[in-house]
């Protein structure tokens, strides 16, 4: 498995907050679900809430 650094923004209070992420995963696309699986379980997020902008090895 590789480890990917997912990179974006989601939606808070005050507007939107910046984040950068490390994930263990075995494929971009798998990096970007648990990305956006984590913000909905510990943030009650949404996943149109969540905006990915790039996934890089």
């Amino acid at each position: 498995m590789s480890t990917f650094t997912v990179r974006g923004s989601f939606q808070a209070r005050d507007g939107p907050q910046p984040f950068e992420k490390e994930i263990e995963a075995p494929n971009e696309n798998v990096a970007t679900e648990h990305t956006l699986a984590e913000f909905g379980s510990k943030h009650g997020l949404k996943r149109t809430q969540v905006e990915i902008d790039e996934v890089e090895a």
